[in-house]
């Protein structure tokens, strides 16, 4: 029987492509998909090593190792069947050409096409997908196999500051590629911690910390605890904190290789939140002038070092205007 016969054309049967996704488990299908190849007259699939395909034969589904064109598929449902065609990684794009310009030519009875994911990504999982690559890389990349914590680490304070950058400029493309920077220094240093052979640990591990972490500071989100405001929350926050850390000082956890300005009103912050008085020290110079404006501007809650850097930005365009004119 051809696609051009009179049985074909009283009932043209129907396809049915069937997609999977390589990040879920093969063999965790929709009900909808395992009902699809339990009723099949035929289920084909052109790679013969699929990662679907044990599971589905251990389910009692005869699955035939085919690449045929539109013009056989057409054919193989004639009378009226359904045939399955587990779609490999590209997603057959030459069968779908293929029976998109048999459909273009008008002469042919064409069977139901219906496009069926068997299983879907769930939010976050193109994340396997670069720790895999990252997992690659490191193995065969020989400048990538060679970088320490320690050689990285400018690579992260440069890709945040960037990150600001992009921020501050509001430039939403910018925006998505440096998350994506900070995002790269996360998984390469959770990938070299894996060699270290005293205290290795994972991205797994890292994730899971930071989960922990979240879900134990908002127990008005996964506990019992209420908070209707920012203030609250932030109170519920710096509690759990306090209680995780066992702290002597307010100032120990702030690290003092950061930008001054951010410096002195993270203090400034840290500070005021402890409900401590502090007095500036009384000493002159450009240092304590430049100490006393965080300060004011924490007060006022006014991040000083962005205000610094606007301000800036706005002297580097008055200097371009004047080298222009």
């Amino acid at each position: 029987m051809n696609a051009n016969s009179p049985e074909a054309t009283a009932a043209p049967g129907r396809i049915v492509l069937l997609t999977t996704s390589h990040r879920v488990a093969p063999g965790l299908l929709s009900w909808p998909a395992w009902r699809a190849l339990h009723a099949a007259g035929r289920v084909l699939c052109a790679d013969g090593a699929h990662p679907q395909l044990p599971y589905l034969r251990e389910a009692g589904i005869s699955v035939e190792e085919a690449s045929p064109t539109a013009e056989e598929l057409v054919d193989a449902c004639a009378g009226g069947r359904t045939v399955v065609v587990v779609a490999t990684g590209e997603g057959e794009p030459a069968l779908t050409d293929g029976l998109a310009r048999l459909a273009g030519t008008g002469r042919v009875a064409m069977p139901e096409l219906e496009l069926l994911p068997a299983s879907y990504d769930l939010p976050g999982a193109r994340l396997l997908d670069l720790v895999q690559v990252m997992d690659r890389i490191r193995a065969e990349c020989p400048w990538s196999s060679r970088q320490t914590h320690q050689g990285l680490a400018k690579y992260g304070i440069e890709e945040a500051y960037e990150l600001v950058e992009a921020i501050e400029e509001g430039d939403r493309d910018e925006l998505r590629e440096e998350l994506g920077d900070v995002l790269l220094q996360v998984v390469f240093h959770a990938r070299i911690a894996e060699e270290d052979p005293e205290a290795p640990f994972s991205v797994d591990d890292v994730a899971a910390g930071i989960v922990a972490k979240l879900i134990h500071r908002h127990p008005h989100v996964f506990g019992d605890a209420t908070a209707t405001t920012p203030e609250e929350v932030k109170a519920h926050w710096l509690r759990t904190k306090a209680v995780e850390k066992q702290r002597s000082s307010v100032t120990e956890g702030i690290p003092l290789g950061q930008p001054g300005l951010a410096l002195a009103a993270k203090l400034a912050s840290r500070a005021r939140t402890a409900g401590l008085d502090i007095p500036l020290p009384p000493v002159e110079g450009i240092g304590y002038d430049l100490l006393a404006l965080a300060v004011r501007a924490e007060s006022e809650g006014v991040d000083p070092e962005a205000a610094l850097r606007a301000a800036a930005r706005a002297y580097r365009d008055a200097i371009r205007e004047a080298e222009q004119g």
